[in-house]
């Protein structure tokens, strides 16, 4: 039997405006052109993806 957990973030906190201590960075600066980028975060390497329809996929 599944259980559906409660959505604990609101869409509406996700669409706020940045703070003057949250910087936000351009998809198109990161990518360069590119499709993929390699991000090393806390010493482990993972891969971000723009797919066809133009989103980011994040995989370690």
């Amino acid at each position: 039997m599944m259980v559906e957990k409660p959505n604990t973030l609101s869409h509406a906190s996700l669409q706020r405006e940045p703070t003057a201590e949250m910087r936000v960075l351009e998809s198109a600066d990161i990518f360069r052109g590119a499709t993929e980028i390699m991000i090393r975060h806390d010493g482990v390497v993972y891969r971000m993806k723009i797919t066809r329809q133009g989103k980011l996929i994040l995989n370690k």
